[in-house]
């Protein structure tokens, strides 16, 4: 194979194929077992499909959508699309049918291909209300009614004689150009769609790179939503580099359990995997006495030094390595088997997460590298990476990317990871960029004197209480969620004298902390049991006591049952709705004011 196009992701398949061979790049589960796809039968099956795309009638520039779960179907489909010269519009496989037609008809698909019969179904249902929709595709044969081809289908319609016109598409495409429509998550308004180019993510990759997030020896676990870039740059990278990409085997309540089977070096995940995580380590320490619980914060501590000395290549005395040894031996070695045991770190993005889990799992010697970008920066702009990490910060800027504070206090990003801007939504490109071309964020932070970054807040969460302060959210929830019985904490106060919350119960850590006590493990039951509210009111007694007693939050309610995705509460990528939240449950946060 041949490729000239390196500016782009139109030929990243072939690429990577001429570079890897028969390395895997793929793996998946196939029942209990799994398999591996190399990188050059992963180049032919991209290739056989960009033919197809093209005998199908699809045109340089016209928009394909994937609506699927995360599976290497997806990225095989992803990669064609791009070869046949056309821009990729991912939707979030938790979409309702509404949502599906906002996304297709605003983007104006011309194709969607479906990743189930139910997916397929959510298209199916809104149809007709999409006038440019030429071609509804299946990922599989079995789900594939009349008016619908499979990708095996459109795959055997590859004609050789058309080589030469996918050629010269994939050559035809610039830099600059659309690669990706995302729709952002909407946590007001309708979702707009973010146009990302072909540089954004040869920048994000090439930072990747540069940076070590990814190697070419790594194995990747991937159970992120691939509609949410932070999935597609690790993928891109990964695919880039020589890397693996482990897919989960598409149910989230086997995560864990599938982590000991890939034994993955690097994990890209969202806070809430590492706060689960985090409280199941938590749970180790069930039948620990007193005494042990109190060495804990030493532990870590120690935990933390010795892994700084180790990256800094100093040595470690013996008698701080026999305190470690001993926290290894008791907990650090068994977290360590919960990633599976080989990671040597993991990314996480998408929402803040509490800097006190952060130095936990660093101690355990498993660095979790924050990061901090938008899908309008590409997914990133500042990373913490091995070499250089600041807890409490969300590292520095990325090269490629550049980051500065405004004097009202907001984030600004610019550089090559900036997007090209919204597709046909002019009134929301006004309001985006600066005039030197710049992405507001809508996120307040502080850059220290080395550069890293420390997010403060943002701008429409910041709560304004009666007597006139500004409170940040963020910083107190992520405090109460570190309780491994606590899911969600969402402060409540703007206008009102006091904060407040609305907490919700883990349920799979709730249930057997219920049946120890007699209790139903029913989470609505729970809700109003004074056992449960006596163990919310201490988690939250500590919690406030690391904040000023005006930032404390005076009350809480429990609701009975977690937020989720599925009740349009959170974002796919599991980012708490707060306006939802706060208007669906009014009446319930007024309550508090009695």
């Amino acid at each position: 194979m041949s490729t000239t196009n390196t500016e782009t992701m139109t030929q990243l398949a072939a690429r990577a194929a001429d570079r890897y061979g028969d390395r895997p790049a793929l793996r998946s589960k196939r029942g209990e077992d799994w398999a591996d796809t190399s990188f050059t039968e992963v180049a032919e099956r991209v290739e056989r499909l960009a033919l197809g795309l093209i005998d199908l009638g699809i045109e340089p520039g016209d928009r394909v959508a994937v609506l699927a779960d995360t599976r290497p179907d997806w990225t095989i489909a992803c990669l064609a699309i791009w070869n046949a010269g056309a821009v990729l519009v991912t939707i979030y496989p938790s979409s309702s049918a509404e949502e599906c037609e906002w996304i297709a008809g605003d983007s104006q698909a011309t194709a969607v291909i479906c990743g189930s019969a139910a997916q397929l179904a959510k298209i199916e249902q809104v149809r007709g209300a999409l006038g440019t929709l030429a071609h509804v595709i299946v990922m599989d044969q079995a789900d594939a009614p009349p008016a619908t081809i499979s990708l095996r289908e459109l795959t055997d319609r590859a004609r050789d004689d058309q080589r030469a016109e996918l050629r010269r598409r994939a050559e035809a495409v610039t830099a600059t150009d659309a690669c990706m429509f995302i729709y952002t998550s909407g946590t007001t308004g309708p979702p707009k769609g973010c146009v990302l180019t072909h540089s954004g993510f040869a920048a994000v990759s090439a930072a990747t790179r540069q940076l070590g997030l990814v190697r070419g020896d790594d194995v990747v676990y991937l159970f992120l939503p691939l509609a949410h870039v932070f999935a597609q740059i690790v993928a891109i990278a990964t695919f880039e580099l020589g890397g693996t990409i482990a897919y989960y085997g598409g149910d989230v309540r086997k995560i864990i359990a599938e982590l000991s089977e890939v034994r993955p070096t690097a994990l890209p995940s969202v806070p809430r995997i590492f706060e689960k995580l985090h409280a199941a380590a938590m749970g180790m320490l069930a039948g620990a006495t007193d005494a042990e619980r109190g060495l804990l914060d030493l532990a870590i501590n120690v935990g933390v030094e010795v892994h700084q000395r180790r990256q800094r290549g100093e040595p470690v005395d013996a008698q701080m390595q026999a305190t470690y040894d001993a926290a290894d031996a008791r907990l650090f070695a068994g977290v360590r088997q919960l990633f599976g045991g080989q990671v040597r770190h993991a990314i996480s993005g998408a929402a803040p997460i509490a800097p006190e889990v952060l130095r936990f799992f660093y101690a355990c010697g498993v660095p979790v590298l924050e990061g901090y970008g938008m899908t309008e920066t590409t997914g990133v702009g500042t990373v913490n990476t091995a070499d250089a990490m600041r807890f409490g910060t969300v590292g520095r800027a990325i090269p490629g990317a550049s980051v500065r504070i405004a004097d009202d206090g907001e984030i600004e990003v610019g550089g090559d990871v900036t997007f090209r801007g919204y597709w046909r939504n002019p009134e929301a490109m006004r309001d985006i960029f600066t005039s030197d071309g710049r992405v507001r964020t809508g996120d307040l932070g502080e850059l220290d004197a080395d550069g890293y970054l420390k997010i403060t807040g943002r701008k429409k969460d910041i709560i304004i209480t009666a007597g006139g302060k500004n409170l940040a959210p963020a910083n107190l929830e992520n405090d109460l969620k570190q309780c491994r019985f606590i899911s969600q904490a969402i402060m409540y106060g703007d206008r009102r004298p006091y904060p407040v919350a609305l907490i919700t119960l883990d349920e799979e850590e709730i249930g057997p902390w219920a049946t120890q006590r007699g209790l139903p493990a029913d989470p609505g039951k729970l809700a109003a049991d004074d056992q449960v509210r006596d163990m919310v009111q201490a988690e939250l007694d500590r919690a406030n006591a690391r904040y000023a007693q005006v930032e404390q939050i005076k009350k809480f309610a429990i609701l009975g049952r977690d937020l989720s995705v599925e009740s349009g509460e959170l974002t796919p990528s599991l980012k708490v709705k707060r306006m939802v939240v706060y208007e669906r449950h009014a009446e319930l946060f007024d309550s508090m004011y009695g």
